[in-house]
């Protein structure tokens, strides 16, 4: 049976009491997309009776990135990165490895239960970076290699159509699917069979305009996801068994 992962990493800005020295002065940063994914706990929350597992964080990025693997030269920004190694070695073990191992633990667990994962990580994007304006309203990120990733996308973004025709929805876009992220790591942990990685990443313009704009995407995505889990879930698996 095929089972929703439903993941948010950068869920919220908040920065642990025993950090907020290192913050001060640093407010506009928290508050902009720089500290956080704006809008995508909302979305998160929208989301959640879909699926059969839930992770998030509402920590800042800007502590340590939980989308990033340990060799990445943004795993701490611009605020932490001059810290000392210990203190590093401190923040990995208290909110970067308990994060990410219980994902991957929730995961390898299912699979051996003879499961399979569709994992969607939700994520947002600021509609204007260093100049440029991000041409998209919903991105679907995938590995174009992994033929159910492509195969549950290319539904996914049907589904959409079917809803909204007005919705622009592109693949990978505004980043690949295969850059440097939790569900790129995962999948080198399983294989394609086992472990679907998709990142949502939905233009935070939405969030930050039309308040009943925001409520119709939010629900489109969610019917769409719906409409999506129903046509496949017979499909992609033998029938459940009991854990």
């Amino acid at each position: 049976m095929l089972k929703l992962l439903l993941t948010c990493e950068h869920g919220g800005n908040q920065v642990p009491a025993v950090y907020s020295s290192f913050f001060e002065g640093k407010e506009s940063q928290l508050s902009s997309h720089e500290g956080y994914d704006i809008g995508a706990l909302e979305l998160f929350r929208e989301l959640e009776p879909l699926a059969d597992k839930t992770f998030h964080s509402e920590t800042t990025r800007l502590l340590v990135e939980l989308n990033r693997s340990l060799h990445h030269a943004k795993l701490f920004s611009d605020v932490t990165r001059q810290l000392h190694d210990n203190d590093k070695s401190i923040i990995l073990k208290e909110h970067y490895f308990p994060y990410r191992e219980q994902v991957e633990h929730f995961i390898h667990d299912f699979i051996m239960a003879g499961r399979q994962v569709l994992h969607i990580s939700v994520h947002s994007f600021t509609p204007n970076l260093n100049g440029e304006t991000r041409e998209t309203d919903i991105g679907l990120l995938y590995d174009p290699k992994r033929k159910l990733e492509q195969t549950i996308c290319r539904r996914w973004k049907q589904e959409f159509q079917n809803d909204d025709k007005e919705l622009l929805v592109r693949f990978n876009y505004p980043y690949l699917g295969i850059a440097d992220g939790f569900p790129t790591y995962l999948r080198r942990k399983f294989t394609d069979e086992q472990y679907i990685g998709v990142e949502l990443e939905v233009n935070q313009k939405y969030y930050t305009g039309d308040r009943e704009r925001w409520e119709h995407v939010k629900q489109t995505i969610y019917s769409s996801l719906q409409n999506t889990l129903t046509h496949f879930r017979p499909e992609l698996h033998e029938e459940e068994e009991e854990l």
